[in-house]
């Protein structure tokens, strides 16, 4: 996708710069004289970007504060007496209200993340990185940091201001205050992380209190330091140098790609003005705000960047000003090239539509089929490996089997176990047993046949489990049966 700045007659000495962007790795064309707006935001020292309100701010800040919400409280939801969302490593256990997956089951959860995956490309074909923007953990965390630091350390003008000021007792105490508080959170965001592996409730007291076990506080302590450092320090470098979704988003963009984009032809030539003044200008008043509140630190006017989250902060710094001056809103929106060029098309027609609707489609139903599969009894059959066979009498043989019998449930259960030819093989241990919640059985059985009925030296023998209660719930599986040859 391109975006062409068009210049005017009045903008030839002005050398305004054209940017094309195929890929992340094409360069941009900088101007001279507009180096410090248009230098790339690598090569910058630390943004302290403006906050902003507006329509898109106020969205963004519900949904991250929703995310946050969500992501602390989903670990005191309890369910039949325990933690309702539970990944239990040392019993290899996932709990998810009353579905409990074990290790043999976790091909669901790479069908869930590879569907997730899928519906990331599809959105993303409507709207480009607004993930990034709206709802990635990193865009809340870094803008939470950035909100406790503007009120200790003010606007992002007197943070600049305070980072060249010498050391005195007024910064030190502001330094402290901000740094203690982004701790306090990166510690919580630890506990939050591990309370869902380690049941929360006791998770956060043992913490505070120092009682929590070694691993525990050292995966905790691990967690805090990785969102401390990512929020406070390295923000922005996350999204343009550690994500490797900023690297290959464009490739899922085409021309009905909705993004955060400058109309040129409309902006351009820009340049500063009173208001109510009559300029041959275009509306862009060159004012910054909309580098100057982008967490990144880009000029969308140079069009499209890899670096741009689609946060919309530059869209309604932009609209404040345009209706400030009485000019027509959205020279900055969320808008893609072919509506620029006055070309829409409908977005299902675009084959990346086609593609990335299909394959969601796919594996979500894989999933739900993978879903409905999953059995509450985990049954295998071992055959006692001393001997084939053991002959009672000269017209009777006997086989040993080693059920193990796992309930994958939270509650006892009951089982019954039947032969598929009761005429011909006979169960002499009891048939009905009782499992608990979460156990694995290991029960020794013993099938009797007589030899007259045996044709062959080794019979087909099929064993089945069934819940006394929930017959649905039931597993089969087939063994040998072995007797001397005939």
């Amino acid at each position: 996708m391109s975006s062409p700045v068009p210049e005017s007659s009045q903008a030839n000495s002005q050398r305004i710069a054209v940017v094309q962007i195929e890929s992340p790795e094409t360069p941009i064309k900088l101007n001279p004289s507009k180096s410090k707006l248009e230098s790339s935001p690598s090569n910058k020292s630390k943004i302290q970007f403006r906050e902003q309100k507006g329509p898109f701010q106020q969205l963004r800040s519900l949904l991250n504060s929703l995310l946050v919400l969500i992501f602390f409280m989903i670990p005191f939801i309890n369910y039949q007496g325990r933690q309702a969302i539970l990944f239990d490593v040392d019993k290899q256990q996932f709990h998810f209200f009353s579905l409990t997956l074990w290790p043999q089951d976790f091909t669901l959860l790479a069908w869930v993340l590879i569907a997730a995956a899928f519906g990331l490309f599809f959105i993303t074909v409507f709207w480009g990185r607004v993930w990034c923007g709206f709802l990635c953990p990193q865009t809340a965390w870094t803008f939470m940091y950035v909100w406790i630091e503007s009120r200790i350390e003010g606007s992002s003008n007197k943070r600049k201001l305070l980072d060249k000021a010498p050391w005195t007792s007024n910064k030190i105490l502001k330094r402290s205050s901000k740094h203690g508080l982004w701790a306090l959170v990166a510690l919580l965001t630890g506990c939050g992380f591990i309370g869902y592996f380690v049941p929360a409730r006791e998770l956060y007291l043992d913490i505070f209190s120092l009682n929590a076990s070694f691993w525990v506080s050292s995966w905790v302590w691990f967690f805090a330091i990785c969102t401390y450092l990512n929020a406070g320090w390295m923000r922005e470098q996350m999204c343009l140098h550690c994500c490797p979704y900023s690297r290959f988003q464009a490739v899922m963009f085409d021309g009905s790609t909705k993004t955060v984009t400058y109309d040129a032809a409309r902006g351009e030539s820009r340049g500063p003005r009173k208001r109510n003044q009559a300029t041959e200008l275009g509306d862009c008043v060159d004012c910054n705000l909309c580098v100057d509140v982008c967490p990144t630190g880009i000029d969308i006017r140079n069009g499209l960047q890899y670096e741009c989250i689609n946060c919309g902060a530059c869209v309604d710094a932009c609209n404040q000003t345009m209706d400030q001056f009485g000019y027509q809103p959205n020279l900055i929106s969320f808008i893609s090239e072919n509506e620029l060029k006055g070309e829409a098309k409908p977005v299902w027609r675009s084959g990346r539509f086609v593609s990335y609707g299909l394959a969601l489609v796919t594996f979500v139903i894989v999933t739900l089929v993978d879903l409905s599969s999953i059995s509450e009894i985990q049954f295998n059959i071992l055959r006692d490996r001393q001997s084939l066979y053991r002959e009672v009498s000269v017209a009777e043989i006997e086989n040993t089997y080693q059920l193990r019998i796992r309930n994958k449930t939270q509650t006892l259960k009951h089982y019954r176990i039947s032969l598929d030819k009761p005429e011909l093989f006979e169960l002499m241990s009891p048939s009905v047993i009782h499992v608990s919640a979460a156990e694995q059985l290991e029960y020794p059985i013993t099938v009797k046949a007589k030899l007259a009925d045996l044709i062959h030296g080794r019979e087909t023998l099929q064993f089945s489990v069934i819940d006394i209660n929930n017959p649905k719930q039931n597993v089969t599986q087939s063994s040998s049966f072995f007797s001397p040859s005939s």
